[in-house]
């Protein structure tokens, strides 16, 4: 059966991750898990590879708004290129093209008309 639920990732961006990852870790009572260094500071909460729910992870960034706003939502895609290619003509800016993430596949992201940072995700 295919997932109807079109989220399927998110980004939670945090200044600082081991003080967050103590955070969620505390609040939520879970355990997160560390990404490879090469994908940056992340650390991503508990998922099933190819269950029904949406994950996501914590990601250091150095240039965040402690105001809020610092939550990117990813939307799951037959291919990137698909939706990526309809951003512009319908108001809003690709921001980075699509591109792989290793075994998980592709993103790509953009902002709407808000300026909203949004994401797509695919396996091809």
């Amino acid at each position: 059966m295919k997932n109807l639920n079109p989220v399927c990732w998110f980004d939670i961006h945090v200044s600082n991750l081991e003080s967050a990852k103590k955070f969620y870790e505390t609040v939520l009572a879970t355990q997160l898990t560390d990404l490879p260094p090469e994908w940056g500071k992340q650390a991503t909460f508990p998922f099933e590879n190819g269950g029904t729910n949406a994950t996501g992870a914590l990601v250091e960034s150095d240039n965040i708004s402690t105001s809020g706003n610092n939550t990117v939502i990813y939307f799951e895609s037959e291919d990137c290129t698909t939706e990526q290619s309809r951003v512009e003509a319908a108001g809003g800016k690709v921001i980075k093209p699509k591109m792989p993430i290793g075994e998980f596949g592709f993103i790509s992201l953009f902002s709407d008309l808000d300026g909203n940072v949004i994401g797509l995700h695919s396996r091809k």
